[in-house]
């Protein structure tokens, strides 16, 4: 096993802290091969503690998941794209009305977004492939997916609560920085994504988004979000953001690596430009049980983030109403359970 050297603010041994590690600095994140890890050491050192850790060696002599593959795979099929637009990310977030999932959406085929990929547009406009289960397409049945599966259960992951889903983008598209209330597995198949991620002990210096947006924009702004910039913050605006910079950690993710992200850790991921002959990045994620119940019921960043989902049900409710009655009414039903 290869672990990247801590440095002095960081270094903690892992066999010096308690099981559940909710609030004290985090070693530097480890890269662990594949066939090397263990059900009992992902266990220990990560799933319990709830550590982040890179698995490396997944795509050794697998197909590339390039443009024309995925083209060829996919075609005709229908996908919602997000759509970010470039100018969101001159403007404080504070001034956002949506954000994730909850921007606004349009459906088109794949092929048509690898065209607007290809032309350049998906990257000027920010259009996004996002957060779409593969479970109906071709894609789950290759053979990279079926080895990720089993490889995945093998360490111990074995309680999905989400299909796989793909992500495809230009390079360049950030996700925001924000947190999920489950355990998830990033896949990297092309290109390369630099992701930021802060501890969850560090959410009151992120400062996330109140609970109290979802009441009147139900989903489309979302509480477990950060409403500042990590590498461009407004430390008059966020003056807390430097009591987290300790505890900041930035990792490159390549292709055949997977990033295990416990629940409450928040993390940032932008894909980057490369050199492989097309603009795209694309990546899998699922989503896990949170293990051991422990780590789950004593976390309150979770526990904020399903309180904020619950003031959005009345939201929701109202918007699903609207959604039956109107003209494309299977499309705007789509859109809103596409925000869950």
């Amino acid at each position: 096993m290869q672990t990247i050297v801590p440095d002095e603010l960081m270094t903690v041994e892992l066999e010096s802290r308690p099981k559940l590690n909710l609030d004290r600095s985090i070693p530097a994140i480890a890269r662990v091969s594949l066939a090397d890890l263990t059900q009992k050491e992902f266990v220990k050192q990560y799933q319990n503690p709830g550590i982040p850790v890179i698995m490396t060696g997944l795509l050794e002599g697998k197909t590339a998941w390039n443009l024309d593959f995925l083209c060829q795979k996919l075609g005709d099929r229908q996908f919602l794209l997000r759509q970010y637009g470039k100018q969101r990310y001159q403007q404080d977030k504070r001034q956002w009305d949506n954000i994730g999932s909850g921007v606004q959406t349009e459906r088109k085929a794949f092929q048509t977004y690898a065209n607007l990929l290809r032309s350049g547009e998906a990257k000027e406009k920010d259009i996004y492939l996002a957060k779409c289960s593969i479970n109906e397409t071709p894609l789950k049945q290759e053979k990279i997916i079926q080895e990720a599966r089993q490889k995945i259960v093998e360490i111990g992951l074995d309680k999905p609560i989400s299909h796989f889903n793909i992500w495809v983008g230009p390079s360049s598209h950030v996700e925001c920085l924000h947190y999920d209330q489950m355990d998830g597995t990033l896949i990297q198949l092309y290109g390369t994504k630099k992701v930021i991620l802060f501890p969850p002990s560090q959410t009151p210096n992120l400062y996330p988004f109140s609970i109290f947006v979802h009441l009147y924009r139900g989903l489309e702004m979302r509480s477990w979000f950060s409403q500042l910039y990590p590498e461009q913050p407004d430390f008059q605006a966020f003056p807390n953001y430097r009591k987290a910079l300790p505890y900041k950690q930035e990792i490159l993710l390549a292709p055949g690596e997977i990033l295990y992200i416990p629940a409450g850790w928040w993390h940032e991921v932008s894909a980057l430009e490369n050199t492989l002959g097309d603009d795209m990045v694309c990546s899998i994620n699922r989503f896990w049980r949170v293990y051991p119940t422990l780590r789950a019921v004593f976390s309150w960043s979770r526990w904020r983030g399903y309180l904020g989902s619950a003031f959005a049900v009345p939201h929701l409710i109202l918007s699903l109403i609207l959604a039956f009655f109107s003209r494309d009414r299977e499309q705007k039903i789509k859109e809103i359970m596409q925000m869950l």
